[in-house]
């Protein structure tokens, strides 16, 4: 069969996205990527050239047929070379061994034999299986065409792990032995904390230095990442190839043997519940996060008339009764809220970083599509039981570690509670619904440990939050809520009594939780403020939007102490239920929130998550939005477009320590005038970037990347981005990730880059503005990568509202994470073709 072989590296400087937009060429036949005969370890990937210099296309069925010969071959280069790295290492262990070994013969030893036998036990045989297996392996590659058969090898491989059981067995008495003998003798303990390891033939650097402890690890690590490339290959391997049962049997093999060492972790989760009194009647029950003991526990907190209780559900026997367990309680008359002043003797409150909350929810998003796939499959209902228990014990996890809001109350003796909320309006409904019970005249009380124990036992009956807020105590036909976007304009207020200053908060629903999503400007000294701005709100299965009207406090001695407490005054609030219906529509709905005598005017529509991303190319190409990247900048005779350095500057010069920069929405009026300048070259677009708000310009920088017709990372490569992050093996995804950049037009690989290093250098303020490389991979991913609607059409990339953290959305926001958690990449470096492995073994 004829080779041909496709061109990522196709001529760039005057890129046209049409032809290539899907990946097909004109005669409608796919153009898949292929390997050459090139025996080094990375493989190039290049393209027939027709008469005409144009690409040859093969049929669909023998494309795919390269593309997983390909792809297979790119796995096992990485392997490969990976593998040298590691026989290098046991090749490292194994040098100090045979001259201790001599010594040990003789009059002055460093260790005895036994000690020695136990300390590099197996390595030897080690050392020779994946030798062995690395002579036979590379010759295969270096003559690489579809009759090559690796299965066979990798099987050997596996059916030699009897050796590793060997070498995991000894492992720990292994470490034991060397800790004891570099204790007690200086000689060996030089030798194993200075280990010198070989390099590659290929590497410039010929060694590398490593500790004797790191290298034992190595065979264990090696188990699993074998196992990872097993996986691989069987995803490019077709089921009628010959290596395709091998490959399977040497997973099969690989996975009962890693079983059978691992641990099982049995992840604990405490569950909680509600109640209400007798003689007291309750007001309010819920759920909130306490900070006890320096750590976050989740409890269920009781309002009676007279008293505020917290309690835990007590752990109990299968089939027996549920009971909640006091924690404490304070009488309404003793209680009193902390204030700033002494909020120094609180205890701290340790936030886990944002990035880790924003992978939780990635995993609960995918997990709900796995519960949505498994529900319409035969035979799935096990299965969907497995997901939402494990959906349940993620959800519980996120409800506990993303509040961050302090709510603080004393009891008569001064000491402090504190509770963690993640919506202001929350701590406010519970902060009026105690003061409105205070204001009774109470009485203090102290109750007996019967009374108690016999008020905490009715709490199991009178509580009206049953389960804690997740989606896996939903009933299947409990509404999912919206997922997309919301459009909101805050016009205006009435209703105070007073000038003063002025501005609200906007709150939606996601997760079983609040969270605030916009903030207006603070209209100065009004009774009447007009505000008349516009945002745009990410649902993620929202069914609730909240408005907050805040007085903004400007006593200096009332400034925030901590980082999140809000110390503006609460003017009033309220909420609004998303009715689908309502909002759907293609109108703006106007509507009214009464909160305490004052009357918020707000306009909504909501654009679900497919049209609102939709990449429409502008119809005018003088502009620079909806305008493929490449015109602009052959337009503009530049490496990168103006709009991305301006606004990149401008970030970099006032808004790299702004709180969530490029997560925060900025005004959707002040967006549209920017885009308005930059489309029409306006001459003072330099003065309005300088007067603007810089949440704005971080819009406008990631509208321009949204509204490109063809994504910056191009449909063309989109299919092979996603097979590349999916590899497991870091050296292949290494190996793939690269060429890939490589294979971009000269203005995205330039603009790609430059957007790159910014992100950066805004993570490296994640301490001041709460940004982390993963947030903003997070924000950016889809920008960079979301195909425009042919592509996404033709490959069902989004198939529905709830798929918002659908598996491609996760791979394109791990896509972005990838190359930002990289080490620097340069244009040149790229254009020379250089090599990357990883040399983590």
């Amino acid at each position: 069969m004829p080779r041909r072989l496709i061109d990522f590296n196709y001529n760039t400087d005057g890129y046209d996205g049409d032809g290539a937009e899907d990946g097909k060429s004109q005669d409608s036949s796919e153009t898949l990527p292929y390997i050459d005969e090139s025996p080094t370890m990375s493989p190039q990937l290049c393209v027939p050239q027709g008469p005409d210099g144009e690409a040859g296309s093969p049929s669909p069925l023998e494309g795919d047929i390269e593309k997983g010969l390909e792809m297979k071959k790119l796995v096992l280069s990485g392997f490969l070379a990976s593998e040298e790295i590691y026989i290098n290492q046991l090749e490292a262990l194994l040098l100090p061994m045979r001259p201790l070994k001599a010594a040990a013969t003789t009059s002055q030893p460093v260790l005895t034999m036994q000690q020695i036998e136990t300390i590099f036990y197996k390595i030897q045989d080690i050392f020779e299986i994946h030798k062995e297996f690395y002579d036979t392996l590379l010759p295969s590659i270096q003559h690489w065409d579809e009759k090559v058969t690796v299965g066979h090898l990798f099987q050997k491989l596996a059916s030699q792990l009897g050796v590793y059981k060997a070498f995991v067995d000894n492992y720990k008495n292994a470490l034991e032995t060397a800790e004891k003998c570099s204790q007690a003798n200086n000689q060996f303990q030089k030798i194993s904390e200075t280990v010198r390891v070989k390099g590659p033939k290929d590497s410039k650097d010929c060694t590398t230095t490593s500790s004797m402890e790191a290298l034992l690890y190595k065979p264990i690590d090696r188990v699993t990442r074998s196992t990872l490339v097993l996986h691989d290959l069987l995803k490019h391997t077709s089921k009628d190839h010959p290596d395709f049962p091998l490959l399977q049997d040497a997973l099969r093999i690989s996975q009962n043997f890693l079983s059978s060492i691992n641990e099982e972790i049995d992840p604990r989760r405490t569950a909680v519940t509600t109640p209400k009194g007798e003689t007291r009647q309750l007001v309010k029950d819920g759920f909130l996060v306490e900070v006890s003991e320096s750590s976050r526990k989740l409890r269920h907190v009781f309002l009676f008339t007279d008293l505020l209780l917290c309690a835990k559900m007590k752990k109990t026997a299968v089939g027996r009764h549920q009971q909640y367990e006091c924690k404490w309680y304070i009488p309404l008359a003793d209680l009193t809220f902390q204030t700033l002043d002494d909020s120094d003797s609180c205890p701290s409150i340790q936030a886990l970083p944002e990035h880790e909350i924003e992978e939780m929810k990635i995993k609960i998003s995918v997990l709900k599509n796995e519960i949505q796939k498994e529900k319409k499959a035969p035979k799935g209902q096990s299965r969907v039981e497995r997901l939402r228990k494990k959906m349940n014990e993620q959800e519980s996890w996120l409800l506990l570690h993303s509040p961050t809001i302090p709510f603080r109350i004393l009891n008569k003796h001064g000491k402090s509670y504190l509770f963690l909320l993640s919506s202001d309006y929350e701590r406010s409904e519970w902060k009026e619904s105690i003061q409105k019970l205070q204001k009774k005249d109470l009485q203090s009380c102290v109750l007996s440990s019967v009374e108690l124990q016999v008020l905490t036992s009715s709490c199991f009956k009178l509580r009206t939050v049953h389960n804690i807020p997740v989606t896996s105590n939903k009933d299947d036909e409990e509404t999912p809520g919206l997922y997309g976007f919301l459009h909101v304009i805050v016009h205006s207020a009435t209703g105070f009594k007073e000038s003063t200053n002025l501005y609200c908060t906007l709150e939606v629903d996601s997760f079983g939780y609040f969270v605030s999503k916009a903030k207006t400007r603070v209209f100065r000294d009004t009774a009447v403020p007009q505000w008349n701005e516009e945002f745009e709100i990410e649902l993620e299965g929202s069914q609730y939007l909240r408005i907050l009207c805040y007085e903004t406090c400007y006593d200096k001695s009332m400034l925030n102490k901590d980082n999140n407490e809000i110390v503006d005054k609460i003017m009033g609030k309220g909420q609004v239920q998303l009715d689908p219906q309502t909002v759907q529509s293609k109108n703006w709905h106007m509507d009214v929130i009464e909160m305490n005598g004052i009357k918020v005017e707000f306009s909504m529509k909501f654009t679900s998550r497919d049209l609102s991303l939709k990449r429409t190319p502008s119809k005018k190409q003088s502009g620079v939005f909806g305008v493929k990247i490449n015109v602009v900048t052959k337009r503009e005779r530049s490496k990168v477009p103006y709009i991305v350095r301006q606004c990149i500057e401008e970030v970099e010069k006032r808004g790299i320590d702004e709180v969530g920069i490029y997560r925060i929405s900025g005004v959707a009026t002040d967006i549209q005038a920017l885009k308005l300048a930059f489309d029409t070259n306006t001459k003072d677009i330099l003065m309005m970037l300088s007067d603007m708000d810089i949440n704005a310009i971080a819009g406008t920088l990631k509208l321009y990347f949204r509204e490109l017709p063809e994504p910056l990372l191009t449909d063309r490569l989109y299919p092979a981005f996603m097979e590349g992050i999916a590899l497991s093996d870091p050296a292949a995804k290494e190996n793939c990730m690269m060429h890939l950049l490589r294979s971009l037009p000269d203005p995205n690989l330039m603009t790609f880059l430059t957007l790159l290093e910014h992100l950066k250098r805004v993570a490296e303020k994640e301490p001041i503005n709460k940004m982390s490389l993963h947030n903003l991979a997070t924000v950016f991913g889809p920008t960079l990568l979301r195909p425009s609607e042919s592509e996404s059409a033709k490959g069902q990339h989004i198939t529905c509202a709830s798929d918002i953290w659908s598996h491609d959305v996760m791979a394109q926001v791990q896509v972005l994470l990838y190359y930002l958690q990289h080490p620097p990449i340069s244009f040149a470096q790229l254009k020379q073709n250089t090599l990357y492995f990883s040399t983590d073994v």
